[in-house]
Formats: structure tokens, C-alpha cells, sequence
């Protein structure tokens, strides 16, 4: 079994890899594609940059930076993985990812926002899980104890 594991550098996302983590060490057979989607340049990038290729360079690395810490946390597990960077619409894009790698399954975080905010401007997690043609793991945030 494949799985996508879109990482946006948030804790969440990083909870995900280790749900994922916990699933495959548990006796799932498979792999991951780690996926990183970097908003495209605002205009305001494109004028200041005068070349688009350093604007596709810069997002590349910030991307692949971003991937970093589910590496480390893929490679301590001795879990194979590819990586992908793309830019775009985030929930589209890992939907594109999805397709594109022959993915079974996408674990992704959610992001700790209230229900207005979901409701007033969505949310990627959600836009996979209407989108997604394979099933969706949306991972939620660990509740923390506060004394």
C-alpha cells in the first residue's frame, strides 16, 4: 500500500507521519510519498525577483526544508519514501500528487482552527476529503492538558 503524507511543516502534519509511521511499523505493508505544496509567487514576488526561475528555485528548497522533519522521522522508522514538491492549490494539488504517485490512502493532519473559521474559509483537510478518490486519514491534533 502507498501513502500520501502531505506536509505543510505544522505539528499536525508531523503527527500524521507518525500516525502513518504507527500504522506501517504495526504491520502494514507499504510506503510513503512525502508532499510538501508551495503556494504559487504573489505578484509582488514575481516583480521583485524579475526571474521566475529563482522564484521556482527558492520554492523548491523551502519545500524540500519543509520535508526535513518527516524525513528524519521516516528514515529513524527505516520506513522507504519518495518526495514530491509541487506548487498550486494545496488540496487540489495533493489530490494531483495522489493520482500521479498510484497512492492508496492520504494521512494528513488538521490544523486546530475554530468552527468559524472552517465554515468562513475551509480547510485543505477538508477539500482532500470531498476531493480525494482514495481514502482520506485526516489525523486530528492531540488535545493538550492544561493544569
Amino acid at each position: 500500500m502507498k501513502l500520501l503524507l502531505p506536509v505543510d511543516g505544522s505539528e499536525s502534519s508531523l503527527d500524521a507521519v507518525r500516525f502513518a509511521i504507527r500504522m506501517l511499523l504495526a504491520g502494514m505493508n507499504g510506503e510513503a510519498v512525502l508532499a510538501n505544496v508551495q503556494e504559487p509567487a504573489n505578484l509582488y514576488e514575481l516583480i521583485v525577483a524579475h526571474n521566475p526561475e529563482v522564484i521556482e528555485r527558492v520554492s523548491a528548497e523551502a519545500g524540500l526544508h519543509t520535508l526535513q522533519s518527516a524525513q528524519e522521522l521516516l528514515d529513524a522508522a527505516e520506513i522507504s519514501y519518495e518526495c514530491e514538491v509541487a506548487q498550486g492549490d494545496p488540496a487540489h494539488t495533493i489530490v494531483d500528487i495522489c493520482e500521479r504517485f498510484g497512492c492508496d490512502l492520504i494521512v494528513m493532519g488538521m490544523r486546530g482552527q475554530s468552527a468559524l473559521r472552517r465554515t468562513l474559509m475551509g480547510s485543505v483537510s477538508t477539500e482532500v476529503l470531498h476531493a480525494s478518490a482514495v481514502p482520506v486519514v485526516i489525523v486530528k491534533p492531540e488535545e493538550v492538558d492544561e493544569e
